[in-house]
């Protein structure tokens, strides 16, 4: 029987600075969107796969800051999820080959490999099943975007019939074209040879460079990579481009890349309206009587208390332990845990850090420009917004009590 397994790269602790204040104090793949760390949406796309036998994450995070969700989401889904702990970072492809032993101990015949900040619907078995027709190497999730973002990623040329990947560049200076990489993959085991390949060429060449001292100062003036760091897009995917290994299969669904706080309050939004198709029963629903009235995609914890006259939606998640007063209004907003938001404050557009307290008639909002440095008001862990206060387009560090109102403003 065929067997598959996933690898899902999450980086470590000095690569989620864009995501502070939110990654003081929890890891970036773990912080919750639509209610599940970040990193369970792409874990349970991969439950889907038929033949499915382990589930990697492999970063340079601490074993102990993902022991406890490692052995609960393994229980839940009942597949083994296991921690990789890199030694240090060895590239998006160095770092599949650094574990390849442990990756192939059950001899799987397809890898799945996709990076943990990426918000789309992972169709993971479309993907599969694609591959397996095209019988290449490995197949790359694209997706189309407007040709003004497209510099921003690895752009592709696909050959429209074959769908073969014809040509790669990452982040290119000029257009090349509207299809990019949305970091979502499967290879055969033959990838592992492909980036031996590259480790072999790079020795080969270290070893020329110590006979010719000009090659010497040459490369002392450009900075050169650690021989065993390995990046998938510039040192497998341009190479292997045009040489019938490499395929591409399309998504027509959404695709995002969650690098900021402002982008994890729309990802939020995407995977509560993707909830509706695939797991309706973790939306709420009230009727304004006995519970609060619901307006769109809302998530809230079977823990949390919400007063039957708070009014929530569209696009709010409410996380445990969290205190909604009488009279409460939340619109596209994330509730961290243990949160308190008393008797009529408003929420718009804001993430409300872990064990924040909103006072009575306050107000925290953004204008909702996720991209926008100051689009979403972030609160920190532990912030009081005092009564009547008012939080515009501002982000808070933690532990800060606000007594006046502030605008535009980051409060250190």
């Amino acid at each position: 029987m065929e067997k598959v397994v996933a690898v899902i790269m999450v980086g470590g602790p000095t690569k989620g600075t864009r995501f502070r204040p939110l990654s003081f104090n929890t890891p970036k793949p773990l912080f919750p969107l639509a209610g599940q760390p970040m990193i369970q949406h792409p874990i349970s796309a991969c439950k889907r796969i038929p033949n499915l036998a382990q589930i990697f994450l492999i970063g340079f995070y601490e074993e102990r800051e993902f022991a406890l969700y490692v052995s609960s989401i393994s229980n839940e889904l009942k597949v083994p999820v296991r921690y990789l702990k890199e030694d240090k970072p060895h590239g998006s492809a160095g770092g599949l080959y650094y574990f390849r032993d442990m990756i192939m101990e059950e001899n799987p015949s397809h890898i799945i490999l996709l990076n943990c900040d990426v918000c789309c619907s992972f169709p993971l078995p479309d993907l599969l099943e694609a591959h397996k027709r095209y019988g290449g190497m490995g197949t790359m999730l694209v997706i189309k975007v407007s040709a003004e973002s497209a510099h921003q990623f690895g752009e592709l040329i696909a050959d429209p019939i074959t769908k073969e990947l014809l040509h790669y560049t990452e982040k290119p200076e000029t257009f090349v074209s509207d299809l990019i990489n949305c970091g979502v993959y499967v290879f055969t085991p033959d990838i592992f040879t492909a980036i031996q390949g590259v480790l072999t060429h790079r020795e080969d060449r270290a070893n020329i460079r110590q006979v010719s001292s000009f090659e010497a100062l040459q490369s002392a003036t450009s900075r050169t990579l650690p021989v065993d760091f390995v990046r998938l897009d510039q040192d497998i995917l341009s190479p292997l481009a045009g040489k019938k290994q490499l395929y591409t299969y399309e998504t027509m669904d959404f695709w995002e890349q969650i690098k900021t706080p402002g982008m994890s309050l729309k990802c939020s939004s995407l995977y509560l309206a993707l909830f509706k198709i695939t797991s309706p029963q973790l939306l709420a629903s009230g009727n304004g009587i006995t519970s609060a009235t619901i307006a769109g995609d809302v998530y809230i914890h079977p823990s949390a208390k919400v007063h039957p006259t708070a009014k929530i939606g569209p696009n709010v998640s409410i996380s445990a332990n969290v205190r909604v007063g009488a009279g409460v209004r939340l619109i596209s907003c994330i509730v961290l845990d243990d949160v308190e938001i008393k008797e009529n404050a408003v929420v718009l557009n804001s993430i409300i850090g872990w064990k924040s307290s909103l006072g009575r008639w306050a107000r925290v909002q953004g204008n909702g420009d996720y991209n926008a440095k100051l689009g979403i008001t972030i609160l920190g862990e532990a912030v009081t917004v005092e009564d009547e206060v008012v939080v515009i387009n501002s982000i808070v560090l933690p532990n800060k009590v606000l007594n006046v109102s502030v605008q535009e403003e980051i409060i250190l």
